[in-house]
């Protein structure tokens, strides 16, 4: 018999469209987000804590709104999250316009609310769909990435000194496009869930989730592909601008980036339904190992350039195939603390490589090149940990 995908192929659509709207909001604050921080900032050392504080919104959010939406419905959970999103750049607006820094941190820690849920759209789109489309639809609503990308940037420069104030229009720019949320999810055909009953099965308590290898597995390597993505991807421009290159030169990469980390998406998925999603993610891991290798080959813009697409194309076969792995190994009625664990897992990981980034880029040797070293052997660990962790997986037997 044929599955029927059509609610799951509508779903789809929706949050393709949400991902590259509303998700265009969180190319656009970390482009001006660092900038506005090194004018606010009574410290230059800091300039960049409010990103980080974005990312730290999101691991703290990521649980309590997996188990809002478990409750109440993922249209509600992604409601809340554009409220969050507007209110935050909102309170950053004020923040820019008043001159203080605190304000605009806590602006920072609100919208990561917003970017909490944007990380489930990929497990929205599974809900209704069939196990063989559930791959596709992920790696679709991931695709929707490469527009935000090209629309965040956009939205900055028509905005750029539009106000005395600089980025006040930017942010002003992100609370008009969380202002489309509510008419892009009054699309999503998500039915709210039926109220638990008293003697109904919870699910396996959390401990016993965590013991499950396939869950296990699936959260240390989808935090390993995304904070070491977010680790490089930092100390990028740093690096490059360091070996005398043009920022210009900089942004040429960063683009390339993030063509590589969405544009596979269009056939993630379908390599997934064939050759498994744990095999993806080891090719994943080994395109991330390459970008580390390329890094300390040298640092030329070719050695840049090589780099930041092999860590795009990582990250894309890395998350992509832990999500599908993850979605896999739980029950409906386990799903809001498996995803919000995982996600905050994820985000953890993210906010201590941003963190990180700039320490080891700036404190870790006497030149900028013994830096970016630095960085790039940094992810040798983590690789050696999600790639044991996922070899083991592999090798046990089906039936244990």
């Amino acid at each position: 018999m044929v599955p029927d995908d059509r609610r799951a192929r509508r779903n789809v659509i929706v949050l393709v469209a949400a991902q590259a709207i509303l998700g265009a909001q969180m190319s656009v604050i970390f482009i001006v987000g660092g900038l506005a921080g090194q004018i606010l900032a009574p410290n230059p050392c800091i300039s960049t804590l409010p990103l980080s504080m974005i990312v730290l919104g999101s691991a703290l959010t990521a649980r309590p709104l997996a188990r809002f939406m478990q409750d109440r419905g993922r249209q509600a959970g992604f409601m809340l999250a554009v409220l969050a999103g507007g209110l935050g750049a909102a309170l950053a607006a004020w923040g820019l316009s008043a001159g203080s820094f605190w304000l605009f941190m806590a602006g920072s820690l609100l919208t990561g609310i917003y970017m909490s849920a944007q990380g489930f759209y990929r497990f929205a789109a599974t809900d209704l769909a069939s196990e063989d489309y559930a791959p596709r639809a992920i790696s679709w609503v991931m695709a929707g990435g490469l527009a935000a990308a090209i629309i965040g940037p956009a939205v900055v420069r028509v905005t750029d000194g539009l106000t005395a104030v600089p980025f006040l229009a930017t942010y002003l720019a992100v609370i008009g496009l969380n202002a489309l949320g509510p008419f892009l999810f009054a699309f999503l055909d998500s039915p709210r869930p039926a109220p638990a009953e008293a003697d109904a099965d919870a699910g396996r308590p959390l401990a016993e989730l965590l013991r499950q290898p396939q869950i296990a597995v699936a959260m240390i390597c989808g935090m390993v592909a995304y904070a070491l993505m977010n680790l490089v991807m930092t100390s990028t421009p740093l690096a490059v601008v360091g070996c005398g290159f043009a920022p210009t030169d900089a942004a040429n990469i960063v683009s390339v980036h993030v063509l590589a980390m969405f544009a596979p998406s269009f056939f993630t998925g379908h390599l997934i339904a064939r050759f498994g999603a744990e095999r993806i993610v080891a090719v994943g891991l080994f395109l991330l190992a390459l970008a580390g290798a390329a890094a300390l080959s040298g640092v030329e813009l070719s050695h840049f350039f090589a780099t930041l697409i092999l860590l795009g194309m990582g990250w894309n076969f890395g998350y992509i195939g832990a999500t599908t792995m993850l979605s896999r190994a739980h029950a409906p009625e386990e799903r809001g603390r498996v995803q919000g664990l995982n996600d905050a897992v994820v985000f953890g990981g993210v906010f201590l490589a941003s963190l990180s980034s700039g320490g080891l880029m700036n404190c870790s040797g006497g030149s900028v090149v013994a830096g970016w070293n630095a960085v790039n052997l940094a992810m040798l660990p983590f690789l050696v940990l999600a790639g044991g962790a996922l070899i083991w997986l592999m090798l046990r037997p089906a039936d244990a």
